[in-house]
């Protein structure tokens, strides 16, 4: 159920951003244990006028290849898991399509289950 937004600098081709989106669908099933066509994204490609972030924070640095990977996903997750899924999702953008870990950003944002309708105004994962 997770729903992801992905930002980056407007630009990169086509096969460039849905090797981004292959690679996170892919992390999630793998060590999220998302389900098969369980895959809701959003890419948003921002002029550099439009993308802001720290080149030096924490003493990362980023450049143009910066990509913010923002996931809303239920909070079952405990802490072990989540670290295995930031780094081995760091190790997939950084064999394909070849982005440096220092440029990945993942925020997980964690909700309840009750929170979700994924159509027709009924919360699917609500009891009752």
């Amino acid at each position: 159920m997770p729903l992801v937004r992905i930002s980056l600098r407007h630009g990169k081709p086509r096969a460039y951003r849905q090797a981004i989106a292959d690679q996170i669908y892919n992390a999630m099933r793998e060590l999220f244990e998302v389900p098969p066509d369980d895959i809701f994204m959003t890419v948003d490609e921002l002029q550099s006028e439009n993308f802001i972030y720290s080149r030096t924070f924490f003493d990362i640095p980023r450049d143009e290849d910066f990509v913010i990977i923002q996931i809303t996903a239920a909070n079952t997750r405990g802490q072990t898991q989540k670290r295995a899924f930031y780094k081995g999702l760091v190790a997939r953008l950084s064999a394909e399509p070849g982005i440096s870990p220092d440029n990945v950003m993942i925020s997980l944002v964690e909700v309840g289950r009750e929170n979700w309708s994924f159509g027709r105004g009924v919360a699917q994962y609500a009891p009752g």
